[in-house]
């Protein structure tokens, strides 16, 4: 273990560390370098601790910590298991990224308030670990809470009423859905099983009747609205008023991953696979994710604001994670299980690109880039990188996943689905790789000025750009590490 420390020690490290680090930001504010030095040290340790947990997790471990009890049988606890580990290193080495990348981008766009953005950054970081690592519903359900409240600065970061409606949107929608569904499936979960601890194999199997299931599996999944299944998925291009850095990590990473991340988690550890295999709603849940994947694709293609576009691809790429858990069986699972890594990194390229082009030329609609590439040929390229791989081409790691989905729809006897995920693809082609080959290829319309003048964005932004992008490519080589961990769940 890193410094030494226990694993239940290191699993309180790796909470405290990202809180550390906000007070550290505060007291720094005043002197920008120091303060972005901060940001990135404390980034940088709370990875390695992370990391330094990776092998234990290989080796079977799953060290457990009891941060409180709230009522007699209900406690506050950490546990370590594959699927969380996985999601804690995707977000921990993002957050050193996008801490690169925000550097550049928030004096190269001049934002306003730079130190209470850093500092809300580090916070909501420390909640999507305390997701991450939760050991019951309860404490995912805090932790998954306060992660909505601590990004709800985040969101409305420019004060403008744009800015603030859109907090109130995102707001609404997310604690709506928490109280309103979330809350009363796990408190009913608990009346009927006396626990909500997760356990592999479910909590729920011969406790509870065909119906009851059928409900709780629709109260948890809606009530799940980070997970942004439709109709509950209109905050997600609200939050797109962000800053780019927070659309790209928190909107694209963190928050939509915790409620995808939550799906699993309790289609695993609450109903169990088999049983999850039996629930008539899972049935039903599959095709709503499917319509979620085609329609919000097709509304993707309709909208020329680039973030906009972006902010509805993740809506349906998200739900090809919610698809893998409803299909109820080990390929689907695992499929669901490496879309949370490879969509990641691709679709964080491609905000991270969009930002890119934003500091350097100002533009934001898809039909403003004619001509672009030939400015801002990294930039560019990178978006054609992470392009190919949420569509899913070789050799970027997001064929794996949804190779694994298809085989998964497969097991399950849905050829219907597999024929969603391959038009997905087509659609996926439709709306991001126009806007490469555009910038490389198309002539700029006549009346119109050529670009000139432009260039590339400031360094840290394309050195984040170049780190996801590369990763792109190298999760494809080398997906096992991901694959490992979510086999061990389900082989």
């Amino acid at each position: 273990m890193m410094f030494g420390l226990t694993p239940e020690a290191t699993l309180i490290a790796v909470l405290t560390t990202p809180l550390a680090g906000a007070l550290l930001i505060a007291l720094t504010g005043n002197k920008p370098n120091l303060r972005e030095t901060m940001t990135l040290l404390t980034a940088s340790v709370t990875f390695a601790l992370v990391a330094s947990l990776y092998p234990l997790v290989m080796a079977g471990g799953t060290p457990r910590v009891v941060l409180g009890q709230m009522l007699p049988g209900l406690e506050l606890t950490l546990l370590l298991e594959p699927l969380g580990m996985l999601f804690a290193l995707v977000a921990s080495f993002l957050w050193i990224v996008t801490s690169i990348y925000a550097i550049g981008y928030m004096r190269g766009h001049h934002e306003e308030n730079q130190t209470r953005f850093y500092l809300f950054f580090a916070v909501a970081i420390a909640a999507t670990l305390g997701v991450a690592f939760a050991g019951n519903m309860l404490t995912l359900f805090t932790f998954y809470e306060v992660l909505t409240l601590t990004t709800f600065p985040l969101v409305t970061h420019a004060g403008t009423p744009e800015a603030k409606r859109a907090g109130r949107v995102y707001l609404g929608i997310l604690i709506g859905t928490s109280i309103g569904f979330q809350l009363v499936a796990i408190v009913w979960t608990w009346t009927l099983t006396g626990t909500l601890d997760f356990q592999a194999g479910g909590i729920l199997e011969g406790k509870v009747s065909g119906a009851v299931a059928a409900i709780l599996l629709v109260l948890y999944v809606y009530g799940i609205g980070k997970a942004a299944l439709m109709p509950f998925h209109r905050w997600l291009p609200s939050a797109m008023v962000a800053p780019t850095p927070v659309s790209a990590l928190l909107h694209a990473v963190a928050v939509v991953k915790a409620g995808v991340f939550s799906v699993l988690k309790v289609s695993y550890y609450i109903f169990g696979l088999d049983f999850l295999s039996t629930v008539a709603t899972a049935e039903w849940l599959q095709y709503i994710a499917a319509a979620t994947i085609l329609i919000a694709s097709l509304v993707a293609m309709t909208k020329d604001n680039l973030k906009a576009r972006l902010a509805y691809s993740t809506i349906s790429q998200l739900s090809y994670i919610v698809l893998g858990a409803m299909l109820a069986g080990p390929l689907g699972f695992i499929g669901g299980g490496m879309h949370i890594a490879m969509h990641a990194f691709g679709k964080i390229t491609l905000f991270f690109c969009a930002g890119s082009i934003l500091v350097a030329t100002h533009k934001t609609d898809v039909s403003q880039m004619r001509g672009l590439g030939r400015a801002m040929p990294l930039t560019m390229f990178a978006f054609l990188i992470g392009s190919m791989s949420i569509i899913g081409l070789p050799p970027m790691g997001g064929m794996w996943s949804k190779w694994y989905l298809a085989l998964g729809a497969l097991e399950s006897g849905k050829l219907f689905l597999v024929g969603v995920l391959m038009a997905s693809s087509l659609l996926n082609v439709a709306y991001l790789l126009p806007i490469p080959l555009r910038a490389f290829f198309g002539k700029v319309p006549a009346g119109e000025d050529a670009p000139s003048g432009i260039k590339e964005a400031p360094v840290p932004i394309l050195i984040a750009i170049s780190i996801t992008m590369i990763g792109c490519v190298v999760l494809f080589f080398f997906p096992d590490p991901v694959y490992d961990l979510i086999k061990q769940l389900v082989m």
